[in-house]
This record gives C-alpha cells, sequence and structure tokens, in this order.
C-alpha cells in the first residue's frame, strides 16, 4: 500500500507540477515530488517510513501479519 500511495503521490505531483502537462497548476508541486522521492530514499536506508505508522494507526495491517486469521 506504502508504494501504491508513494507511486500515486509522485504521478499526481508531476502532473500538477510539470509545465509541459495538461493539468498543469504550479511548479511548486515539484517540491511535493522531491520530499516523496527523499522520504522514499531515507526509508530504504533507516527502514522508518511515517506513512507506515500512518497506515498502522489506521488499522492497516503491517505486510507479513496474519490479521484475520486464526492459527490452526
Amino acid at each position: 500500500m506504502i508504494r501504491i500511495m508513494a507511486g500515486a503521490f509522485i504521478l499526481i505531483s508531476l502532473l500538477l507540477g510539470a509545465p509541459a502537462s495538461p493539468l498543469y497548476h504550479s511548479s511548486y508541486w515539484l517540491w511535493f515530488t522531491a520530499f516523496v522521492g527523499l522520504n522514499l530514499l531515507q526509508s530504504g536506508f533507516t527502514r522508518f517510513c511515517p506513512a507506515e505508522l500512518i497506515f498502522w494507526k489506521l488499522g492497516v495491517p503491517k505486510a507479513g501479519d496474519q490479521a484475520g486469521c486464526s492459527p490452526k
């Protein structure tokens, strides 16, 4: 889910920030693209991801969790 969210944020912010885009709004959206990219880079090294914490607090199980499954 995190990769889907990050990819969507990057594509949407590029659509809104790239002057050649038909949905161009402001080049300031490219700062958001850079923020998401830097966050992905740092999480690759530190394994800390703020989006993971947000999803966890919303009740989304972490990868590998057996939520809803009872052991046999």
